[in-house]
């Protein structure tokens, strides 16, 4: 019954140790430059096209969620006459 458990730790300590080998490129130095220079953009919008969307979907939401909290209180301080 216990003869497999040697072999399974094996198995999961070599995946869980190999996990952190892997290497990645370091992109914060050119995040840097795109983010530190001035180019008019506001810092918000330099990620570019996502950001953009974002801020977009963003001000959409709260626009529109304003609107609805205004129609909604403006409804509840007319209540409906009743007949």
């Amino acid at each position: 019954m216990l003869r497999g458990l040697p072999a399974l730790r094996q198995v999961a300590q070599r995946t869980i140790s190999t996990a952190s080998r892997r290497h990645f490129e370091n992109k914060v130095p050119e995040k840097q430059k795109l983010f530190q220079e001035d180019n008019g953009i506001p810092v918000h919008l330099k990620g570019g096209v996502a950001d953009a969307l974002l801020y977009r979907a963003t001000m959409f939401l709260t626009v529109g969620g304003t609107a609805y909290a205004i129609y909604q209180l403006a409804m509840a301080s007319f209540p409906k006459k009743q007949d």
